[in-house]
């Protein structure tokens, strides 16, 4: 499971999910990519699914490169715990992820393996995603 080395503090407000992704919105290292169409939070079990899943669907071809990383505690208190007595601790880590937003990308294979694996990887994950390509592709 992806998660960080060390964090400068190890409980996190919540945040918002408003707006688009401003950076990492465009293709830059592989040919294809999946694209976020709806803001979420993108576990780092979610993460770790997809990349089995695109790695098996490719057959170990290819290349597989993951944009977003789960750098965001999500803290949970016990079950039937009565209210008050501070915050819970930290259970999983999330990675933070707008509309737009690049997850993943794959290069080194052709366009219907590419497809295929994407597909598969986006079912594994909570959220509505577009496959798309790199803009110098189409030439």
């Amino acid at each position: 499971m992806l998660m960080p080395k060390r964090v400068k503090y190890r409980k996190a407000h919540r945040g918002r999910r408003t707006g688009k992704a401003t950076r990492g919105h465009l293709v830059n290292f592989g040919d294809y990519g999946l694209k976020a169409m709806e803001p979420a939070w993108i576990t780092s079990r979610q993460i770790e699914a997809c990349r089995v899943a695109l790695s098996r669907q490719m057959k170990r071809d290819g290349k597989v490169w993951i944009r977003i990383f789960p750098d965001k505690p999500v803290t949970k208190k016990p079950l039937e715990t009565r209210m008050g007595k501070g915050k819970g601790a930290p259970e999983f880590w999330v990675a933070v992820v707008l509309p737009g937003r690049i997850m993943f990308e794959v290069g080194g294979v052709d366009k219907t393996t590419a497809q295929d694996a994407l597909t598969v990887a986006a079912h594994k994950l909570p959220i509505k995603t577009k496959i798309v390509h790199r803009p110098d592709l189409e030439s």
